[in-house]
């Protein structure tokens, strides 16, 4: 990471601001997971994006500039089959948050954006592992996630989510676990219906 950062800075003559998109998510229940797994997703989702932020700061510092972490609605309100994930992301958003705050009146702004389900292979391409309950709200589209970070990278807004529906629900459901769970069912049939319209168009 500092070789490529490094190699980075000397090449574009300093640094204006980092994107931490990367994602990994080994589907399925947790017990099911190995450690390898969980490990990488840790890796992947939360400790390179520190580890990366850490690294450019300095930089930023110089020329003020941005930071967005691209998290996760599963940050938000955690699903079944997706307790690493949603925890990565979890952390991911609060670390944001807290960084924004400790970065107030530096000129470097710390933005998170949290998408629900995006329409893209990370999704797509196993589609039958998606757990129904993701696709009772509308897919994002990868074009809509890039505007959310652009945005973020001009505004220094700390944090913006689509759809804002699935935003407002997830909200809803962290601080009213009770209702959530009441309201599963008829969520997963929903999101059951939309999952098979996908699967039919993939079909042609």
């Amino acid at each position: 990471m500092k070789s490529a950062m490094a190699r980075t800075t000397e090449r574009f003559g300093g640094l204006d601001g980092l994107v931490n998109n990367a994602g990994l998510h080994h589907r399925g229940p947790f017990e099911t997971r190995t450690p390898e797994e969980i490990s990488a997703m840790v890796d992947v989702n939360l400790r390179s994006p520190l580890a990366l932020t850490r690294l450019a700061l300095p930089h930023l510092r110089l020329r003020g500039g941005f930071v967005v972490n691209v998290a996760s609605l599963a940050g938000w309100a955690p699903l079944d089959g997706l307790a690493t994930y949603s925890a990565t992301k979890f952390g991911l958003r609060v670390f944001t948050i807290a960084l924004a705050q400790e970065l107030r009146g530096t000129g470097v702004t710390v933005s998170a954006v949290s998408p629900g389900p995006v329409d893209t292979g990370f999704i797509m391409n196993e589609l039958d592992a998606v757990d129904d309950l993701v696709f009772a709200q509308a897919m994002c589209s990868a074009d809509q996630v890039t505007a959310m970070v652009v945005a973020c990278a001009r505004d220094g807004r700390i944090e913006r989510a689509f759809p804002a529906g699935a935003a407002r629900l997830a909200t809803i459901g962290y601080l009213v676990p009770g209702l959530r769970r009441r309201l599963k069912p008829l969520l997963s049939r929903k999101g059951r219906r939309a999952k098979e319209k996908l699967r039919r168009a993939r079909r042609g």
